[in-house]
């Protein structure tokens, strides 16, 4: 966890609030596994049951962009080891274990969201909409986004019919159905 990351810290106080089992990973030094390193993950989270996760927080604003040429899409890339790295350290943990990722969008006070959208989180006088993708639905669907990156990004049919609110995960049976 980078504690200077507003996003990683608005998920920890989410995850404390919600009173969810995780270990805030220390990320000062990339982790060896074998003869390379392996990029660190943000979280590891308990979730009900037998719900066990290596988490990686995406932080987006929404909508992106500066104004007046507003973007409002959500955004979900990542780098491509971030993809390699959050599926290792699923695979390390233990066939319980899965990767997932959260995007953990900063919505604009511009915008009006319906008052019940699952995992709308207010933290710092800021708003936040949680939303994650498994990571292995992730690399089926992912596309390249930019070669001298080394990005990747899920086209948006995609990632409207993989996403889903976090709470799906760690507490399904409080989950209603959610429009997004």
């Amino acid at each position: 966890m980078d504690r200077d990351n507003h996003y990683e810290r608005a998920f920890q106080a989410y995850l404390q609030h919600h009173q969810l089992g995780y270990v805030a990973v220390d990320q000062t030094r990339r982790s060896l596994w074998g003869p390379a390193p392996v990029k660190s993950l943000d979280f590891i989270l308990f979730g009900e049951g037998d719900a066990r996760y290596v988490i990686d927080v995406k932080g987006r604003r929404y909508p992106g962009g500066k104004a007046p040429r507003l973007r409002y899409t959500w955004e979900c890339w990542t780098p491509r080891e971030d993809v390699d790295g959050l599926e290792r350290w699923a695979e390390l943990s233990g066939p319980s274990y899965r990767g997932l990722f959260v995007f953990m969008y900063h919505v604009l006070p511009s915008v009006v969201l319906p008052e019940n959208i699952p995992d709308l989180w207010t933290w710092r006088d800021r708003r936040y909409l949680l939303r994650a993708v498994p990571s292995a639905d992730y690399r089926t669907a992912m596309r390249g986004r930019s070669p001298s990156w080394q990005t990747v990004t899920l086209p948006q049919a995609a990632f409207r019919s993989l996403v889903r609110p976090l709470k799906r995960f760690v507490r399904p049976a409080l989950t209603e159905a959610c429009p997004f």
